[in-house]
C-alpha cells in the first residue's frame, strides 16, 4: 500500500495528496465556514508531481482523503541512455531507469549523485 488516509482538514500547503489517482503537491488550501444546514467545505488545489498538471477538488473537511507515501532517496548516475538515465540506489544498490526531467537535462552526467522520490511505484529525479 503506497498511500494512507487522512482527514481533509489536516491537509496543509506543501504536503502531498492524491487527486484523481495521481500524487499531487498541495499549492492552495481554503476552507469555508459551515452553513445553516451544511458542513464546512475545503477546496484543495495541487500540482501533479510527475506531469506538472494542475488539479483540484472540493470536499467536506470531515471526509477522508488518500495521502501518498513519499520516499526520498539518493542515487548515483550510471549511464545516460537517450531520454532516460540509469540510476543505482545508494542504500539498496538497485539499478533502474528514470526519464530525464527537462530542468536537469544538461547537468546529468555519469558518476554524479542525485536525489529522487518514489510515489505510488513511480520514480522522479528531484535534485542534482
Amino acid at each position: 500500500m503506497s498511500w494512507q488516509q487522512a482527514e481533509v482538514r489536516t491537509l496543509k500547503v506543501g504536503r502531498y495528496v492524491i487527486i484523481d489517482d495521481v500524487p499531487c503537491k498541495i499549492t492552495a488550501y481554503s476552507a469555508s465556514k459551515p452553513g445553516k444546514h451544511g458542513e464546512a467545505k475545503a477546496r484543495v488545489e495541487g500540482v501533479d508531481i510527475f506531469s506538472g498538471q494542475k488539479k483540484s477538488f472540493v470536499s467536506p473537511v470531515t471526509h477522508k482523503i488518500k495521502v501518498p507515501m513519499i520516499d526520498k532517496r539518493g542515487a548515483q548516475i550510471i549511464a545516460k541512455q537517450g531520454e532516460e538515465v540509469q540510476l543505482m540506489d545508494l542504500e539498496s544498490y538497485e539499478m533502474f531507469n528514470v526519464p530525464i526531467p527537462e530542468e536537469y537535462a544538461d547537468s546529468l552526467e555519469p558518476g554524479k549523485e542525485v536525489q529522487y522520490l518514489i510515489a505510488m511505484d513511480r520514480k522522479k529525479i528531484t535534485k542534482v
